[in-house]
């Protein structure tokens, strides 16, 4: 009888011990199973995912933790978040949609001014090949071999043409997106200072 009684006053004590100790908070979350779990151990890692709530010693909710975001949520999230600090710097640098047009106007003279140099200097390397390719022709007509160097003047030449060629293409997609990004700036801005 009297191992019974301790044995009841040990399990009481095992119940009242974490209310004395200080370990009031339940957690209540949902398991694989569907099934709602009270437990004041915690949640177990695999289940903190889910979301949870955690409960006072009166069985009410004190704290609601809420589900992690998807993948998809969270994508927009940080869509949202990158948008947010676009928009930010956009009003950090302009202050009106006319200062993104001043800006976006230099630029676009920058890019042309690069572009123009680059079309003379293919002009110009273009008649330098026309020059030694004349007197490439001069030594065939003369039936002499035509020079080592002036051939390999002449595939330089080529070569230079090609590069600035390519320098051109360059230069137009990178005024092309300029231009495009300057008046997707400019809308935005209208937008955040509410001048539709």
């Amino acid at each position: 009888m009297h191992k019974t009684a301790l044995t009841r006053c040990s399990l009481l004590l095992g119940l009242l011990l974490p209310v004395v100790a200080g370990a009031t908070e339940l957690y209540r979350y949902v398991d694989d199973r569907g099934t709602t779990v009270l437990s004041r151990q915690g949640v177990p890692p695999e289940h903190i995912g889910k979301g949870y709530e955690v409960l006072n010693d009166q069985g009410r909710v004190i704290k609601v933790i809420p589900p992690a975001p998807t993948a998809e949520e969270m994508k927009h999230i940080l869509a949202e978040k990158a948008r947010a600090s676009s928009d930010a710097q956009l009003l950090r640098f302009y202050s009106t949609p006319e200062d993104v047009e001043r800006a976006r106007q230099r630029k676009l003279a920058e890019l042309d001014g690069l572009i123009g140099v680059a079309r003379g200097n293919l002009q110009s390397v273009r008649t330098q090949q026309a020059n030694l390719q004349s007197q490439a022709a001069n030594h065939e007509r003369a039936g002499r071999a035509v020079p080592a160097h002036i051939l390999a003047q002449i595939d330089n030449q080529k070569i230079e043409q090609e590069r600035l060629k390519s320098d051109i293409l360059r230069y137009q997609a990178v005024r092309k997106a300029a231009d495009s990004s300057f008046n997707a700036d400019r809308d935005r801005l209208k937008v955040l200072l509410g001048r539709n």
